[in-house]
């Protein structure tokens, strides 16, 4: 039965590496995919998702303007279809979400998305807020803070490698700019906290 997958964390924790090796899986044996990334992310190249590990495979882009089931009907009217994969699932729209929900359910195609939860200022992306309440199955791709506990949060840092409290939503940025942290260095990090504390 296809499912509504969410692969959620914070930066640098394998998510696009997981996708790939999943999505490698399925064309190993003979099983067609679908790929699928935010063009708003072209750290990788333009339609391509690329892991920092060094692993990378051609993918079809997302914008906000997409209708994603209509793109997967239409993927699947050319023929079989094992699953799509959706990297940088955080850009989607609720919109988009549903459409993929749809997909799931109406086509029987099983999605599996990828993406961060929460951004820098500890808020929910929007898709990442549609896929937390719709998606069939959830799964934490952990990583660790520099203390050792596991990390959940995400700090964007200035060229000072200062924390930064306000900003848009959305900057495409790498190890250079983004720092995963657990919630109790994310805090001092943003000021939320005294960091002579025990």
């Amino acid at each position: 039965m296809a499912k509504l997958y969410f692969h959620y964390s914070t930066m640098n924790a394998g998510k696009s590496a997981i996708l790939l090796q999943a999505a490698h899986n399925y064309r190993e044996r003979g099983m067609e995919t679908l790929l699928l990334t935010a063009g708003v992310d072209t750290r990788a190249g333009a339609r391509t998702i690329g892991s920092r590990i060094g692993i990378s495979a051609p993918a079809e882009v997302f914008g906000a303007e997409h209708d994603l089931f209509a793109r997967i009907a239409a993927r699947r009217a050319e023929g079989p279809l094992a699953c799509v994969f959706v990297d940088e699932a955080q850009f989607l729209t609720g919109s988009q979400v549903w459409q993929l929900a749809r997909a799931v359910d109406d086509l029987a195609v099983p999605v599996m998305c990828y993406g961060l939860r929460v951004d820098f200022r500890g808020q929910l992306f929007p898709g990442s807020a549609a896929l937390l309440a719709l998606a069939d199955e959830m799964r934490e791709v952990r990583t660790i803070c520099h203390c050792g506990k596991k990390a959940t949060m995400v700090v964007r840092t200035d060229a000072g490698g200062r924390a930064l409290t306000e900003g848009a939503q959305v900057q495409i940025g790498g190890n250079e700019t983004y720092v995963s942290l657990c919630r109790r260095h994310w805090r001092e990090a943003v000021g939320d906290r005294p960091t002579d504390e025990g």
